[in-house]
């Protein structure tokens, strides 16, 4: 190894220190990098000259520095509930892979639907610069999502959306595939359905609630719910629902708001002892690969997660990249599928 590039694993090349050693301007050395050559009419010989040494030294551009000077960091700020979630992690990975393809990187973060935690995480975001935000928000943040738009960061929201702020939204019905799920049950025959849901003024939580009392209203069905507080420990939650159905037995069938309640409710019915569907039938909002694994395998509403990732990703990239003209708030309503599988068959006559 020569001295100078013992040297340089001594100490960080800075633009200016290479500038010297090629004895160019460091505006040369920038407009390089920045793939400004041609524009700049440097010629090929000295951006082969400049490459060729900065391969050689092992120089990497300061991050920041770069930042403060194209006005981006090229980082996308994802926050969801949940990062272990399947369905914020499928959703995570499909945004992670089109962000990529367009020069973008993606740092994410589990909020746990906490309020306090997710104006902390949206501070660390800020002092990274990070160029936008991609954000299934909890409850209490509007003031700080107005605040980064007013700032020039883009945001948009997902799963759930929050009144009366100028972010971007992609949401699934969720009140009208709640409807589909009960009226499925009640054409198979079942009539004393209940709905096992999360304590929570979320706007996709109460829409899913409203979906059900509705369906439920047209037939004339009596209400049966039960609300669970978020974040519990599972052992917890499956006490919960064991508590709830023992206390209902008229119950032939139960919607979960949640696949993982879905997943908690399974194993409390097992529990009991129940058959599904004999005993009670089940649907679960949300897939899961647990839920084909089953016996019999569990009908589920599955939201569309590459459409969601897909209008997300293109909604937030169109703002970044100025290539949007939509002024006013974007907003999409993606419509669930109903998978219907063996837990909520046909109740045999």
């Amino acid at each position: 190894m020569d001295n100078l590039k013992k040297k340089n694993l001594k100490k960080k090349l800075s633009i200016v220190d290479l500038a010297k050693q090629l004895n160019i301007s460091p505006t040369t050395i920038s407009f390089i990098l920045n793939g400004k050559a041609q524009e700049k009419r440097i010629s090929s010989e000295l951006v082969e000259r400049v490459l060729k040494q900065i391969e050689e030294v092992g120089y990497k551009p300061n991050a920041l520095a770069q930042s403060l000077r194209t006005g981006k960091t090229m980082i996308i700020g994802l926050m969801v509930e949940n990062i272990a979630n399947p369905f914020f992690a499928n959703i995570a990975r499909l945004i992670e892979e089109k962000a990529y393809k367009n020069g973008y990187k993606i740092i994410y973060c589990s909020t746990d639907n906490d309020s306090a935690k997710t104006k902390d995480l949206l501070r660390i975001f800020q002092d990274r610069h990070v160029d936008g935000y991609i954000i299934s928000p909890p409850e209490g943040i509007e003031k700080e999502v107005d605040g980064l738009i007013d700032n020039g960061s883009p945001v948009v929201l997902f799963d759930r959306y929050l009144h009366d702020t100028k972010a971007d939204f992609i949401v699934v019905d969720n009140a009208g595939s709640t409807y589909e799920a009960v009226n499925h049950l009640v054409k198979n025959g079942y009539k004393n359905i209940a709905f096992i849901t999360l304590d929570s003024l979320q706007t996709q939580m109460q829409d899913r609630l409203k979906g059900y009392e509705k369906a439920l209203n047209e037939h004339a069905l009596s209400h049966h719910v039960k609300e669970i507080s978020y974040y519990q420990e599972e052992e917890n939650i499956i006490r919960h629902i064991v508590a709830f159905l023992e206390r209902k037995p008229e119950l032939d069938a139960v919607l979960f708001g949640t696949n993982y309640l879905g997943v908690s409710g399974l194993k409390a019915i097992k529990k009991l002892n129940k058959r599904v569907p004999e005993d009670l039938a089940v649907i679960s909002f949300d897939d899961h690969t647990l839920f084909e694994l089953h016996s019999p395998d569990i009908t589920a509403i599955s939201q569309p997660i590459e459409e969601i990732s897909e209008k997300l990703i293109t909604i937030l990239l169109g703002r970044l990249n100025k290539t949007s003209k939509a002024k006013k708030t974007q907003s999409a309503v993606l419509a669930p599928e109903l998978i219907v599988r063996g837990s909520s068959r046909k109740i045999k006559a």
